[in-house]
């Protein structure tokens, strides 16, 4: 299969770009990618790092605030459709495949006008603007929340869960000694992302004194942004403090809980490993899709949540107590959390491709 992937800007995206990648690969071992990202964000370093063909443009989102901005925005735009229907004509794919970010429209739009098949992503519970736009330029559509199906044509919408879920199952799990902590202590990871949160870690350092009497470990994964101004902070036995940790999901498969944020990957991988969870949301996204997110599993009683305007070190230890010492409730979440699942995700929107191909 000859496949152009286009996604970009954030790792909510590009990831799940990458596993559909990866899974085709597996599949047909002779297939050939191009990867079409923006020129300044995160893909056009970490594709490359796969050995995936990168072609970039200049891309922009609209700027609300300095709208003189907007200008430039649409020059590039109207450019960028010159070039991508110049490299799809190049490649000459079997299926063009949209995974969210502003660079998938002139991408998807370019293919569609040109003859060729076109399918899209999306990972939030609500779609994002670029894909409620190109909704009627792709021949299907793939979602991860049965939810969002009601804000997508229901005759080409399929729900397919996202395709990071299936490789978190693949991962090998550490050992909680190979982590520092004794095997038979509960163990509570908290991660913000890979850059970290200001306010989380301002929380945190707060209250780390309040855990060393507590009967389980903490991991906290601080983020690259904000571990210089903590890494020399003494911390109780109980608990340790990284910058990042390549591979969380290996982290994941031995936690009893997480306390995280509520992107569509790290939703998708709580999901698909069965953890409990405390949600907080990040408000600072479009549209709040975070908390929208969290609370399709909330409603379903498949993890909790804290409002960041709601937080403080009391109130997230209380919360942390609550669930990790009641094992009826533990196993509640669990089962909940296994109504959400959407077992083989990335080989459901590899069979739907092979079906849209065909």
């Amino acid at each position: 299969m000859r496949v152009i992937i286009t996604a970009g800007g954030t790792g909510g995206h590009i990831y799940p770009a990458l596993a559909i990648a990866e899974k085709i690969k597996e599949k047909e071992p002779n297939s050939e990618f191009l990867y079409i990202g923006t020129h300044n964000r995160m893909e056009k370093d970490i594709v490359p790092q796969r050995g995936i063909p990168f072609k970039s443009i200049e891309m922009y989102g609209f700027n609300k605030k300095q709208l003189l901005k907007n200008f430039k925005t649409l020059k590039c735009l109207f450019k960028s459709f010159k070039e991508c229907q110049k490299i799809i004509k190049e490649f000459n794919p079997d299926v063009v495949i949209g995974i969210g970010g502003y660079v998938t429209v002139p991408v998807i739009i370019s293919a569609k006008k040109a003859g060729y098949k076109t399918f899209i992503h999306e990972q939030n519970s609500i779609p994002g603007k670029s894909n409620k736009f190109l909704a009627k330029y792709a021949d299907l559509i793939g979602v991860s929340f049965a939810s969002s199906k009601k804000f997508l044509p229901k005759e080409k919408t399929i729900l397919t869960g996202n395709p990071c879920s299936e490789g978190a199952l693949m991962v090998k799990p550490i050992s909680k000694t190979e982590l520092g902590f004794p095997a038979s202590k509960k163990l509570i990871l908290i991660a913000m992302g890979s850059l970290g949160s200001n306010t989380i870690n301002n929380v945190l350092m707060e209250s780390l004194e309040k855990f060393k009497d507590k009967d389980y470990s903490i991991l906290y994964i601080a983020g690259k942004n904000v571990y210089d101004t903590i890494k020399n902070v003494p911390v109780p036995k109980n608990v340790k403090i990284l910058p990042f940790y390549e591979g969380l999901a290996k982290v994941m498969k031995v936690s009893d809980l997480m306390v995280t944020r509520a992107g569509a990957s790290t939703l998708s991988e709580l999901i698909s490993l069965n953890l409990p969870s405390i949600l907080i949301p990040s408000p600072y996204v479009a549209n709040n899709h975070q908390y929208i997110n969290a609370m399709d599993l909330v409603k379903g009683k498949a993890a909790l949540i804290i409002e960041e305007k709601d937080l403080n070190g009391d109130t997230l230890i209380k919360e942390i107590d609550t669930i990790i010492n009641d094992d009826k409730k533990i196993k509640e979440l669990k089962t909940n959390l296994d109504k959400f699942k959407v077992h083989d995700s990335a080989t459901i929107i590899y069979n739907e491709l092979k079906r849209l191909v065909k």
